[in-house]
């Protein structure tokens, strides 16, 4: 099935990363619209009736956020890209910094612009180190050809664009983490209120969006709100860019409008199961979401009905799981990722974390008793109600979920040490 290219249009075109290719399929055209033709506040609202939400995983109304940047009434304010792009089974942002980076430098020109700020920064993560490269020659190609720098294309405004290259911590994803690192502290979260729109990056008004998020901004531009809105369903329009990763035979990043289905996502875009194995689970969000079952295979996959569903879209990153997969050593695989990027600020994940793993190393053993599922569990409730911060709450998530939904694989590694998917997994 076809799929929807619009943030994708551009890649794997000869020289899309670069200026030239890109002014030649239509690039720098929406600037120049909203420059032109537009005032700050009309940008605004035009992004706030598209309805873009923010496609870094909190899916917060991107016009709102930027709405309350603009009106605060500090002169001085900063737009922040977060390209950390951390959460496992996430690699959308990645294919559009290393080949479509003018579209995201386009994009943060225009919400600079909306907003009242003259200075943008791209927070992207260590280990895009090609990626960063590649950002910083199209930022150079975009000043000589006067898209960014002062009076741009003889407007009275001024903006520029820096790259920050993070050390890779999974935290930093969280953007007052993010504004942290900025400031030269270690990437740990801030305490809420106040917000980063109004007290931001050195106390600055700033607004925060996510790579794919800004790149969805000239296509708006360009086509308008109703087209937007045509695309994806109702609560969320607009397209998506799904990373599918796992047990599939396609594995990859696909753009389909908001609602696309479980079972369509699967076996029309990622070519189905492996090896012609039976569908077990998949995390919809990346690793720290909550796992569905083949009895999802109907639910459409935007913030609200995967949240109804028991589970969150998060950045859309789906890493699938077939029937060979042990859920006990999924389980101790993500549990270790979290014990690792915990920042160790509160008790509850330092601790927490730690002691899921060391109950799922028993459990994967069979050294384990019977009970110890259900600490697990208990330990997971009082992380999500008493962490500092989103890592912390979101850590046992995907354990919780495997526990819930195969039991009987956890009790069968107690009971009978061996694992009902007769797979050694080397975790």
């Amino acid at each position: 099935m076809p799929q929807t290219k619009i943030l994708l249009k551009n890649i794997g075109t000869p020289n899309s990363e670069h200026i030239k290719g890109y002014l030649k399929n239509g690039g720098y055209k929406a600037l120049k619209h909203a420059l032109g033709e537009l005032l700050p506040e009309e940008i605004v609202e035009l992004v706030k009736r598209a309805g873009l939400r923010g496609r870094g995983g909190a899916g917060f109304p991107t016009g709102m956020k930027w709405q309350f940047c603009a009106s605060d009434p500090k002169k001085i304010k900063y737009i922040i890209c977060n390209a950390d792009e951390g959460e496992p089974g996430t690699f959308k942002d990645r294919i559009l910094l290393e080949q479509d980076p003018h579209s995201l430098i386009e994009g943060m020109a225009i919400a600079g612009y909306a907003i009242g700020c003259t200075q943008g920064i791209i927070y992207i993560r260590g280990e895009y180190i090609y990626a960063a490269r590649l950002l910083e020659q199209a930022i150079e190609q975009a000043r000589a050809k006067g898209y960014l720098g002062d009076n741009i294309l003889g407007a009275d405004f001024c903006f520029d664009i820096k790259v920050f290259l993070g050390a890779g911590a999974y935290i930093c994803g969280e953007e007052t983490a993010l504004l942290d690192s900025l400031e030269g502290r270690a990437g740990r979260s801030r305490v809420k209120p106040p917000f980063p729109v109004n007290e931001g990056l050195w106390r600055r008004p700033t607004t925060v969006n996510n790579v794919e998020t800004l790149c969805s901004i000239r296509h708006i531009l360009l086509n308008g709100d109703e087209w937007f809105r045509r695309l994806g369903t109702s609560e969320c329009p607009g397209t998506k860019i799904f990373s599918i990763s796992g047990h599939v035979n396609k594995p990859g990043n696909y753009e389909l409008p908001m609602g696309t289905v479980l079972r369509d996502l699967i076996y029309e875009y990622a070519g189905g199961i492996r090896d012609g194995n039976k569908f077990k689970a998949v995390l919809p969000g990346g690793a720290s979401s909550p796992c569905l079952t083949a009895e999802h295979m109907g639910v459409a996959f935007d913030f609200y009905n995967l949240a109804r569903a028991g589970s969150m879209l998060g950045s859309g990153a789906l890493i699938v799981m077939d029937e060979t997969t042990c859920m006990v050593g999924a389980g101790l695989s993500v549990a270790r990722f979290f014990e690792h990027e915990s920042c160790g600020r509160c008790t509850p994940c330092r601790e927490g974390a730690g002691w899921i793993v060391n109950i799922l190393n028993r459990i994967y053993n069979g050294e384990a008793k019977l009970a110890e599922i259900d600490l697990i569990v208990e330990l997971a409730d009082n992380m999500r109600a008493s962490s500092f911060c989103p890592l912390g709450m979101a850590a046992p998530n995907a354990v919780v979920s495997f526990i819930k939904n195969f039991r009987d694989d956890f009790e069968e590694h107690i009971k009978y040490k061996r694992c009902p998917a007769r797979k050694d997994l080397d975790v």
